[in-house]
């Protein structure tokens, strides 16, 4: 058998995923990759000494979770490629793929398959992601301890009780980290506009971002209370505060989280057509 756990694709997640198990002391021979870009295929065996395939049907017979890692435009002719090429029991496929059901995935496999359906994001290339998990009824509970396990070598896991979520989950924590990145860009600007040098702008904003995460997260303290724990009456942060809320930054981040949620909703049925 050429690995328990089959990587269908070796992009950046499925990469991170690998790298985040190993690290963690899965062992390599209890992995495989099947990766149809040449360069990228000889980097996960050279780095991870594990096997790899340029088809993903070389390697899921006999496997016990296959994991989708790929584009949701191309899922399901790779869906397809995989039909019929599994052993007599199904393994557990987890997809991390955005905007593509439970069941049209069991459906291009070609099988009544357990699947669970998750939503990472990109920090999990430092092992600082989140993901969003949703198991369809075939998935036993010690599949769900597995896909957790998996899940949690790049970041944190939570489940949703109804898929449908999974797209608000996108609009959040999918496409979240680009939220920020935007807001960081914004204040090292101004910043420099302010006279602070690049370096000192951005070097600034960064570890302020980060400080201001940490604390978040490790206070157990809502994001409220903190803001106006640090707003002092009548001082330099409530001038702030009050430029964005009239600006309408409340409204204008619901508006936007919406329309990435639309948007997910609109790949799901761009992929069943």
């Amino acid at each position: 058998m050429a690995g328990e756990w089959v990587f269908i694709g070796g992009g950046n997640m499925g990469r991170a995923l690998l790298g985040g198990l190993i690290a963690d002391g899965t062992p390599p021979q209890r992995l495989a990759a099947a990766e149809p870009d040449a360069g990228r295929r000889e980097s996960l065996a050279r780095e991870f000494g594990m096997t790899t395939s340029a088809q993903g049907a070389d390697l899921v017979a006999g496997a016990s979770v296959v994991l989708l890692a790929v584009k949701p435009q191309v899922l399901r002719s790779v869906a397809q490629d995989l039909a019929g090429h599994f052993g007599p029991t199904l393994p557990l496929i987890i997809s991390i793929v955005a905007g593509v059901t439970e069941a049209d995935i069991a459906a291009w496999l070609g099988g009544d398959f357990p699947v669970v359906r998750c939503m990472p994001n990109t920090p999990a290339l430092v092992r600082q992601g989140i993901s969003a998990l949703h198991a369809n009824p075939r998935v036993s509970d010690t599949q769900r301890e597995q896909a957790e396990h998996i899940l949690r070598a790049v970041g944190a896991v939570l489940w949703v009780d109804d898929e449908a979520l999974l797209d608000a989950v996108t609009a959040v924590s999918g496409s979240g980290p680009a939220y920020f990145f935007a807001v960081m860009e914004a204040m090292e600007k101004a910043g420099v506009a302010l006279g602070l040098s690049a370096k000192v702008a951005r070097e600034l904003t960064l570890q302020t971002a980060l400080g201001s995460a940490v604390l978040a997260t490790q206070s157990g303290t809502d994001p409220t209370t903190l803001r106006v724990q640090v707003t002092s009456p009548g001082g330099t942060t409530q001038a702030a505060l009050e430029v964005l809320q009239q600006g309408g930054l409340g409204e204008l981040f619901g508006r936007a989280l919406t329309a990435a949620r639309d948007r997910a909703v609109g790949l799901a049925q761009q992929a069943q057509a």
